[in-house]
Protein backbone atom coordinates (compact mmCIF):
# COMPACT_ATOMS: atom_id res chain seq x y z
CA UNK A 1 0.00 0.00 0.00
CA UNK A 2 1.62 3.24 -1.19
CA UNK A 3 1.41 6.69 0.82
CA UNK A 4 2.63 10.13 0.70
CA UNK A 5 2.60 12.80 2.30
CA UNK A 6 3.99 16.89 2.05
CA UNK A 7 3.98 19.52 5.37
CA UNK A 8 6.00 22.30 6.59
CA UNK A 9 6.90 23.62 9.95
CA UNK A 10 9.00 26.42 11.27
CA UNK A 11 11.13 25.85 13.68
CA UNK A 12 12.47 28.36 15.94
CA UNK A 13 16.64 28.19 14.72
CA UNK A 14 18.63 29.27 11.85
CA UNK A 15 19.22 26.91 9.21
CA UNK A 16 23.08 25.98 10.40
CA UNK A 17 21.38 24.91 13.62
CA UNK A 18 18.35 23.09 11.94
CA UNK A 19 21.00 21.24 9.13
CA UNK A 20 23.17 20.00 11.80
CA UNK A 21 20.61 18.78 13.83
CA UNK A 22 18.59 16.87 11.09
CA UNK A 23 22.65 14.95 10.36
CA UNK A 24 23.12 14.03 14.50
CA UNK A 25 22.21 10.59 15.07
CA UNK A 26 21.74 11.47 18.82
CA UNK A 27 19.44 14.44 18.05
CA UNK A 28 17.34 11.99 15.40
CA UNK A 29 16.95 9.43 18.34
CA UNK A 30 15.40 11.57 20.84
CA UNK A 31 12.91 12.54 18.15
CA UNK A 32 11.67 9.78 16.36
CA UNK A 33 8.79 8.34 18.40
CA UNK A 34 9.71 4.83 19.37
CA UNK A 35 13.13 5.09 17.95
CA UNK A 36 15.35 3.05 20.17
CA UNK A 37 18.55 2.81 18.21
CA UNK A 38 19.66 5.26 15.28
CA UNK A 39 23.63 4.80 14.78
CA UNK A 40 25.56 6.08 11.94
CA UNK A 41 27.58 3.65 9.91
CA UNK A 42 28.78 5.88 7.26
CA UNK A 43 28.56 9.71 6.41
CA UNK A 44 25.31 8.74 4.35
CA UNK A 45 23.72 5.48 5.82
CA UNK A 46 22.21 4.55 9.65
CA UNK A 47 20.63 1.63 11.00
CA UNK A 48 17.97 2.00 13.24
CA UNK A 49 15.23 0.19 15.37
CA UNK A 50 12.12 1.49 16.00
CA UNK A 51 9.04 0.12 17.64
CA UNK A 52 5.97 1.53 15.78
CA UNK A 53 1.87 0.78 16.97
CA UNK A 54 -0.57 0.86 14.32
CA UNK A 55 -3.91 0.20 15.78
CA UNK A 56 -3.69 -3.43 16.70
CA UNK A 57 -0.68 -4.23 15.10
CA UNK A 58 2.87 -3.16 17.56
CA UNK A 59 6.49 -4.29 15.65
CA UNK A 60 9.93 -3.55 16.43
CA UNK A 61 11.02 -2.83 12.79
CA UNK A 62 15.02 -3.00 12.35
CA UNK A 63 16.59 -1.37 9.17
CA UNK A 64 18.71 0.76 6.91
CA UNK A 65 18.55 4.73 6.54
CA UNK A 66 20.25 6.20 3.47
CA UNK A 67 20.86 10.04 2.70
CA UNK A 68 21.57 11.53 -0.59
CA UNK A 69 20.84 14.36 -2.91
CA UNK A 70 22.90 16.22 0.02
CA UNK A 71 22.90 19.85 -0.59
CA UNK A 72 24.19 21.60 2.53
CA UNK A 73 22.27 23.26 4.63
CA UNK A 74 19.29 23.21 2.24
CA UNK A 75 18.50 20.18 2.18
CA UNK A 76 18.72 16.10 0.88
CA UNK A 77 16.78 12.65 0.45
CA UNK A 78 16.13 10.51 2.83
CA UNK A 79 15.27 6.86 2.12
CA UNK A 80 15.06 3.72 3.62
CA UNK A 81 13.35 0.32 4.72
CA UNK A 82 12.60 -1.55 7.67
CA UNK A 83 11.43 -4.88 8.17
CA UNK A 84 8.96 -5.48 10.99
CA UNK A 85 8.88 -9.47 11.24
CA UNK A 86 5.03 -10.57 10.63
CA UNK A 87 3.56 -7.09 11.20
CA UNK A 88 5.32 -6.76 7.64
CA UNK A 89 7.47 -4.11 5.90
CA UNK A 90 7.80 -0.35 5.07
CA UNK A 91 10.37 1.42 2.84
CA UNK A 92 10.00 5.24 1.15
CA UNK A 93 11.68 8.09 1.18
CA UNK A 94 11.74 12.01 2.13
CA UNK A 95 12.32 14.75 0.14
CA UNK A 96 13.88 17.04 2.60
CA UNK A 97 14.43 21.45 2.32
CA UNK A 98 15.27 24.12 4.50
CA UNK A 99 14.37 28.02 3.64
CA UNK A 100 15.31 31.12 5.69
CA UNK A 101 11.73 32.00 7.57
CA UNK A 102 11.11 34.38 9.72
CA UNK A 103 11.52 33.73 13.51
CA UNK A 104 13.60 30.74 12.31
CA UNK A 105 14.03 27.98 8.78
CA UNK A 106 10.80 26.65 7.19
CA UNK A 107 11.14 22.77 6.61
CA UNK A 108 9.32 21.68 3.80
CA UNK A 109 9.09 17.60 3.55
CA UNK A 110 7.40 15.64 1.11
CA UNK A 111 7.18 11.96 1.51
CA UNK A 112 6.90 8.26 -0.43
CA UNK A 113 6.50 5.49 1.08
CA UNK A 114 4.95 1.63 1.39
CA UNK A 115 3.94 -0.77 3.44
CA UNK A 116 3.20 -4.50 3.50
CA UNK A 117 2.36 -7.14 5.22
CA UNK A 118 -0.11 -6.62 8.37
CA UNK A 119 0.30 -3.14 8.05
CA UNK A 120 -0.89 -2.70 4.64
CA UNK A 121 -4.55 -4.81 5.79
CA UNK A 122 -5.22 -1.97 8.10
CA UNK A 123 -5.84 -0.02 6.01
CA UNK A 124 -5.10 3.39 4.02
CA UNK A 125 -7.07 5.97 6.09
CA UNK A 126 -6.02 4.25 9.65
CA UNK A 127 -2.06 4.30 8.35
CA UNK A 128 -2.43 7.98 7.21
CA UNK A 129 -3.58 9.10 10.38
CA UNK A 130 -0.88 7.28 12.23
CA UNK A 131 1.87 8.48 10.12
CA UNK A 132 0.27 11.89 10.24
CA UNK A 133 0.49 11.69 14.36
CA UNK A 134 3.99 10.41 14.19
CA UNK A 135 4.91 13.18 11.95
CA UNK A 136 3.66 16.26 14.06
CA UNK A 137 5.37 14.18 17.03
CA UNK A 138 8.88 14.29 15.41
CA UNK A 139 8.33 17.87 14.72
CA UNK A 140 7.08 18.95 18.07
CA UNK A 141 10.14 17.00 19.31
CA UNK A 142 12.45 18.41 17.32
CA UNK A 143 11.13 21.98 17.58
CA UNK A 144 11.70 21.72 21.02
CA UNK A 145 15.68 20.05 21.15
CA UNK A 146 16.58 22.89 18.55
CA UNK A 147 14.78 26.01 21.37
CA UNK A 148 16.99 23.83 23.70
CA UNK A 149 20.01 23.71 21.56
CA UNK A 150 19.65 27.28 20.76
CA UNK A 151 18.97 28.80 24.56
CA UNK A 152 22.24 26.89 25.31
CA UNK A 153 24.23 28.75 23.09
Amino acid sequence: MAMTMQGEVVLPAERGSVWAALNDPEVLKACIPGCEALEKTSDTEFRAIAKVSVGPVKATFKGAVMLSDIDPPNGYTISGEGQGGVAGFAKGGAKVRLEDAEGGTKLLYDVDAQVGGKLAQLGGRLINGVAKKYADEFFANFAKALSREENAA
